[in-house]
């Protein structure tokens, strides 16, 4: 071996010693990923805290609390990617964030795994059941309602959105849990039911996302897709709002599941517009249904 090449490797060695990382340490959160346009009209505001919800690179949330004394209601968030790691991440759900910070509402910005680091089922559950210890520790916030709280999905973020206020059996991902806070949701552009709307939601993906998510087709595993089914399933909402952009209409029957469970469901069409103009503060498609988004924030 030359000398050169032995001065390479221990310089080598000497940079990966430098780097190593104490075992005891919690890790470091990914780097973010892109932001696809929603910063265009309104750059994100620092959080006022990231809290830790899980010791893995990605379980972590940002919270955003207006100026003021409040009580504000929050919005916990839920980015989309299609449950497949690398593509997105809470990074670009932050100018909605910033927005609804300015209009008054608390947000906590959520990032979970996705298939490929640990995600999909029942990692990406698990993470998402987690953040429910965040909400309790921020029951004694007196900056925060949580009587006037709102679970917010965008594309893949709809499942969470939903499924944290719905009650599951033994059968389901995370085992028998009941639903923890009563709350609103607001989807942007994301399904209903996986297994009914699987096919629209996979031509939005442009590769099929929603089989590695669940760990098989319906025809595989129809057992897994039917425990997180609001036919069977509903979530214990009081509204759910689907705003729908490249996406149709969520299933006719997952929707009526839901209303004859209680849940005043409302749906909004904008067909012309694109997936991240529905999220994007500025954008046409998002001004137009703010005010009624507002609405469900503040429960009025």
């Amino acid at each position: 071996m030359s000398a050169l090449s032995r001065l390479a490797l221990a310089a080598m060695a000497a940079m990966l010693a430098g780097c190593a990382v104490n075992p005891a340490d919690p890790p470091a959160a990914a780097a973010p990923l892109g932001m696809y346009g929603t910063d265009a009209h309104l750059a994100p505001s620092k959080p006022d805290r990231t809290l830790r919800y899980a010791n893995h690179p990605r379980g972590f949330a940002d919270l955003r609390v207006p100026a003021g004394k409040g009580p504000f209601p929050l919005a916990v968030i839920f980015h989309g990617g299609c449950w497949k790691t690398g593509i997105a991440d809470r990074n670009y759900m932050a100018p909605l964030a910033t927005r609804w910070q300015h209009l008054d509402i608390a947000t906590l910005n959520v990032d979970y795994r996705e298939v490929g680091d640990g995600g999909g089922w029942p990692g990406s559950f698990a993470d998402w059941a987690a953040v429910e210890d965040l909400l309790r520790d921020l029951v004694d916030d007196r900056r925060i309602d949580m009587t006037r709280l709102t679970f917010v999905g965008h594309s893949a973020g709809a499942l969470p959105a939903q499924w944290l206020a719905a009650s599951q059996g033994p059968d389901g991902p995370v085992a028998a849990r009941v639903g923890a806070f009563r709350a609103n949701a607001i989807v942007f552009d994301g399904p209903a039911d996986l297994a009914r709307d699987q096919a629209p939601f996979d031509a939005l993906c442009e590769f099929s996302s929603v089989a590695p998510f669940m760990g098989g087709t319906v025809a595989e595993v129809p057992d897994r897709y039917a425990a997180i089914s609001p036919l069977g399933h509903p979530a214990q909402l009081r509204r759910l709002e689907f705003v729908q952009a490249r996406l149709p209409s969520p299933d006719a029957d997952a929707l009526a599941a839901l209303r004859a469970a209680g849940v005043q469901v409302g749906v909004t069409l904008k067909p012309d517009a694109s997936h991240f103009d529905v999220i994007t503060p500025g954008a046409e498609a998002y001004q137009a249904v703010e005010p009624q988004l507002l609405a469900i924030l503040r429960q009025q």
